[in-house]
């Protein structure tokens, strides 16, 4: 199932390739992230999205922490092979800072301005060690 994606994938030089994902219902883009071939694999098998970390060293299964799970509804290759598109059912927010989407700031004249505030704090997902 997953072979034929993983021959068409262009991985960079540390065998990873970039994942953004998107609200399969709004389009609503919530956030970019790094796969690997083992995340691909179990993102395709599980049906719940799971990126690597590379502050980590490893997989990372989205919500693992924080509960705020990403569904996958489809996956998509982009015509290089080197950026994969996910359609996902987000539960919760998609941003570490407490956010739905981690697009929230954008220039505005010669400002760079927030569009939204937290709808969570980040503390309450991750703990006070967060932050």
């Amino acid at each position: 199932m997953f072979e034929a994606l993983l021959e068409k994938v262009r991985f960079n030089n540390r065998d990873l390739v970039a994942a953004i994902a998107q609200q399969y219902d709004t389009n609503e883009v919530l956030m970019m992230a790094w796969m690997n071939a083992d995340s691909i694999e179990e993102t395709l098998v599980t049906g719940r999205v799971c990126y690597y970390s590379r502050s980590r060293h490893g997989l990372w299964r989205k919500g693992e922490t924080s509960g705020q799970v990403q569904r996958l509804v489809d996956i998509r290759l982009d015509c290089d092979g080197d950026t994969l598109l996910l359609l996902v059912d987000q539960t919760g927010v998609a941003c570490h800072t407490g956010r739905r989407s981690c697009f929230y700031r954008a220039v505005r004249g010669s400002e760079l301005v927030e569009l939204s505030k937290p709808s969570v704090d980040p503390k309450t997902l991750y703990g006070e060690k967060h932050g």
